[in-house]
């Protein structure tokens, strides 16, 4: 046991949770003018004992700075986490959810690790050097670490605590009973498997306590003593592993509080005493009962006002207000009761859940007038000005009646953060259908002209939002994962938990940065002005992803392969657009109508949002091609913008190569992890 990890301290042992506490060292990153100047690598290998799941975390800290941890000497896995923050104010001590610092958990039955750390934006260093130009990154046990802002500028310490499991052997429990002579369990004693690798562990039995493993180790704990017993407060003896009750003279029964206890003898003189007291027990029993059934009536009462004062903190009144001043009808934006909506979804049962995000989890449900619906459990509303905001959102997005908008069927507003109803849509997402075709053989491959019809459809969709709504709509977060499918392939856009109403007046918005990584506009994640541009970028970088059959953002690709959208303009600028396609659906029957769709998109992901197209223009453009009766390229389309130009907004620095971040929410002042991502099943 010693031999595996020879120089390294040992601090703990744990006999009971199977545990090794031990010291391991960290890795950090000095950079000077945005240059590395100093590197130490903190690598790890233990050939017998896995380093605990449930007991460390790998933390990273540091403003933008990214970092990976990955099996070495032949183990594959790999995670991590991505930490910014654009001043010290952002950052909050003992917090470590990606603002300075974050956090991830170690996978199962690791047994070695290499740290790596980097960057994330070159661009960033200048604006954080003055109070932070270095990176560290560790795995630590819970409870031996807790974040400053100081350890920004240093950390001072070089090494930390960590947990490893240990076990006995390599045999199951059931196999090393087989064999007395090597079974390390002792006299009062049995075993359990362990849960992370081989081997298994001693526990005393129950009525014993101490150490399994040694001979007599497991002494009987008296429970009679120390009072944790079920005797009904008279006789108590206790035995080796156990104890036993009885009643004293004058009593019958067993003793026992879960048996039939203790009973005054009829025959005996104290029975009369017995049963004056047990008379007055049943009355204070009977007026128990009766402040009960008050403090229930009460409790419902207090129920009622408690929503009551949900549905007016929600914006319930101004909705009914809003409903009346425009002379809508209630049909169309219905306000549901909080007992229509947890029937319909089995009080929220998880087996409902269709899919988790940022802005809320999605239950199917089913209700007695529209059938199958999608109902999103929102986040809390907050102030005055975000009630209306969202109540005018409710009620400008009800009245969308486009076939290819999921339309808002109403909403709860008597719940503690409000609840919305949609149409449920029942064939899945477009991501799913691009990306995880190969994993599942149910899902057939799309063809060129599924997809065609399917961009069509959502360009129309987002030009009705721009340009035709009663007040244009900005989404702000277009993703192939926000794009839902009917059976027959119809496009349905979903998802606007994100989205911005822009008035008649105004051309552009400042907000909080949000979108997803890989799909987010570059000029609005440099300067967070919101137009409806940003949802043109989006849209050109979901023309790629179908023309490609590639994802938006992968870590897992090599370094100028990570970023979709990059890669393609590379590739048209150096004439290699044929090599980069899907070939599984491009042919020679429609190579040309390919080809006017990739110049399309090429106009869509220029870096500055007047150079592209509008939503207009985009929907126009792909309905000429439909009837192939429009084969003249826009100025927006020709090929004159180096891919350079696009790296500088929105290409990461250089990072680890693992994992995906197709799915990432993201801000300028909250940090994200980049394995994080929502999978939505069938159905929305």
């Amino acid at each position: 046991m010693t031999a595996d990890i020879d120089n390294i301290p040992v601090l703990n042992i744990s006999l009971d949770e199977g545990l090794l506490l031990i010291t391991t060292t960290i890795t950090y990153r000095i950079y000077d003018n945005g240059s590395t100047t100093s590197y130490f690598g903190n690598a790890l290998n233990l050939t017998k004992f896995p380093i605990s799941n449930t007991k460390n975390k790998f933390t990273v800290v540091g403003c933008n700075a990214i970092g990976v941890i990955g099996g070495s000497q032949g183990q594959r896995y790999t995670t991590g986490c991505l930490s910014l923050c654009d001043s010290i104010t952002d950052v909050v001590d003992g917090s470590c959810s990606g603002v300075g610092c974050c956090q991830t958990i170690i996978p199962k039955n690791a047994k070695s690790y290499d740290i790596y750390l980097n960057k994330y934006y070159d661009d960033e260093y200048a604006s954080v050097s003055k109070f932070n130009n270095r990176s560290y990154g560790f795995v630590v046990g819970d409870g031996f670490y807790t974040f400053n802002s100081s350890h920004l500028k240093n950390l001072t310490k070089t090494s930390f605590p960590m947990f490893i499991d240990w076990s006995i052997g390599d045999q199951t429990c059931n196999e090393a009973k087989k064999n007395q002579s090597s079974y390390a369990c002792k006299d009062y004693s049995n075993c359990s498997d362990s849960q992370n690798g081989p081997g298994y562990l001693c526990h005393c039995l129950e009525g014993f306590k101490g150490n399994p493993y040694l001979q007599n180790g497991c002494i009987d704990i008296n429970e009679c003593e120390t009072g944790s017993h079920q005797c009904s407060n008279f006789t108590c003896h206790n035995y080796p592993g156990g104890y036993n009750c009885s009643c004293p003279t004058g009593y019958v029964g067993d003793g026992w509080n879960n048996g039939t206890s203790c009973r005054l003898n009829r025959n005996s003189k104290r029975f009369l005493v017995v049963a004056v007291v047990l008379g007055i027990s049943i009355s204070l029993l009977v007026l128990l009962l009766l402040v009960s059934w008050l403090q229930i009536g009460l409790r419902q009462r207090k129920l009622n006002k408690l929503r009551e004062k949900f549905f007016e903190q929600n914006g319930g009144s101004l909705l009914r207000r809003e409903l009346s001043r425009c002379k809508l009808s209630k049909e169309i934006a219905q306000i549901f009761t909080e007992e229509d909506l947890k029937k319909a979804t089995d009080n929220y049962h998880d087996s409902r859940i269709l899919g988790r995000g940022g802005q809320g989890i999605v239950y199917k449900g089913i209700l007695q007038n529209q059938g199958l619906v999608a109902i999103k459990k929102s986040s809390r509303i907050g102030d005055e000005r975000q009630v209306e905001e969202f109540i005018n959102e409710v009620i400008v997005v009800s009245q969308i009646n486009h076939r290819n908008v999921v339309k808002l069927l109403g909403c709860c507003l008597e719940t503690e953060v409000p609840l919305l109803v949609y149409e449920f849509v029942t064939n899945g997402t477009l991501f799913h259908h691009i990306h995880n075709v190969e994993d599942n053989n149910n899902s057939p491959l799309l063809p060129w002209e599924t997809r065609f019809k399917i961009v069509t459809e959502t360009a129309g969709a987002l030009s009705y939002l721009h340009s035709a709504a009663s007040i244009p709509i900005i989404h702000r977060d277009i993703k192939s994962a926000n794009i839902l499918l009917e059976d027959d392939y119809t496009a349905k856009i979903a998802d606007f938990g994100a989205s911005r109403l822009i008035p008649h007046d105004q051309t552009e918005l400042v907000t909080l940065v949000q979108g997803t990584l890989g799909y987010m506009d570059p000029e609005y994640l440099q300067t967070s002005q919101l137009t409806d541009k940003s949802d043109v970028y989006s849209f050109g970088v979901i023309l790629v992803e179908l023309l490609t059959g590639k994802k938006a953002f992968s870590f897992r690709n090599p370094e100028d392969l990570r970023n979709l959208a990059i890669y393609f303009v590379s590739a048209i600028k150096e004439d290699r657009l044929v090599e980069i396609l899907d070939h599984r659906v491009v042919n020679a029957s429609n190579i040309e109508q390919v080809k006017e769709v990739a110049m399309l998109a090429r106009g869509c992901v220029r870096v500055k949002g007047e150079e592209r197209p509008s939503m207009k223009e985009v929907a126009y453009k792909l309905e000429g091609l439909r009837v192939k009766g429009d084969h003249d390229h826009p100025p927006w389309v020709a090929c004159d913008l180096y891919p350079e130009e696009t790296e500088r907004f929105i290409k990461p620095a250089n990072g680890g190569d693992h994992g995906d971040a197709g799915s990432t929410s993201s801000s300028r002042t909250t940090g994200y992890s980049v394995m994080s991502s929502m999978e939505i099943k069938a159905g929305r």
